[in-house]
């Protein structure tokens, strides 16, 4: 499966916006996924003998083994949102499922329109996270402020996570920057994000290599800035975290995310 699209990231979440053709491995990844077509339709399932169910929009839980199928003749935004940033939390509650979860059809047109919107304020980074972010806050009917707030040592521990990441970030390191011992942090990072420290350190490496990747550092670069062993380390786990390898991936605006069918 190849992808062709226009990535962006920002702190606690990233969106590509693309067309590809195809279907990709079984995957699953740390963030939430939100998955709304542009134009056309696609598909997911969650067990191997399992029916495919069309979508045109989709919320995928953390951690949720999946595959993904699209034709070319749809454009997709895949939104990915950590879980436990305020957007990711309100996700949650949102949308309870372990699993795949239909997104209603009212909010997934008033998303796909802000998507659209910020594509056409000229495919630029600042427009596309806000037409991403607003988005977000549409399909999780989030009220800032509203929602249960984060322990207050986690802030500092993934700013420390994410100062680190080209270097071998290790769970004693980190719980002695915000003054806990390593098993009480362990603990508080899985209560408050639901994952474990490898898992949303490996999903923070993965974005960054991309990043660098796409904005034209070699993929073994890529794989060294990101703290990756080499570039094969890097392919499995990005193999296994999206269903594709990262060579699939080309940087290039969908031509056809104006209009919808």
């Amino acid at each position: 499966m190849a992808a062709i699209g226009r990535p962006c990231f920002w702190h606690g979440g990233s969106l590509w916006i693309g067309e590809s053709r195809g279907r990709t491995q079984w995957h699953r990844h740390h963030a939430h996924q939100i998955a709304i077509a542009l134009r056309g339709r696609f598909g997911f399932r969650t067990e191997p003998e399992g029916d495919w169910c069309g979508y045109a929009g989709a919320f995928v839980a953390s951690e949720c083994t999946h595959q993904f199928e699209i034709d070319g003749s749809a454009t997709v935004a895949h939104l990915f949102v950590e879980p436990e940033s305020s957007a990711g939390r309100a996700l949650t509650a949102r949308y309870p499922t372990p699993a795949v979860a239909e997104l209603p059809p009212d909010a997934v047109r008033a998303a796909a329109r802000l998507l659209r919107q910020g594509l056409q304020a000229g495919h630029g980074a600042r427009a596309l996270a806000g037409a991403a972010t607003a988005a977000i806050a549409e399909l999780s009917g989030s009220t800032p402020g509203l929602e249960r707030q984060p322990d207050p040592r986690l802030g500092p521990a993934l700013d420390y996570i994410r100062a680190h990441l080209a270097d071998t970030v290790q769970l004693r390191d980190v719980a002695a920057a915000v003054a806990l011992s390593e098993s009480r942090f362990r603990h508080l990072f899985v209560a408050e994000t639901g994952s474990s420290f490898r898992a949303y350190v490996l999903w923070l490496r993965i974005n960054l290599a991309v990043e660098a990747a796409l904005s034209g550092a070699t993929w073994t670069e890529a794989a060294h800035l990101a703290g990756f062993a080499d570039s094969a380390h890097l392919t499995r786990t990005h193999k296994r975290m999206f269903g594709i390898e990262p060579t699939a991936l080309r940087a290039r605006p969908p031509a056809n995310a104006l209009t919808s069918t």
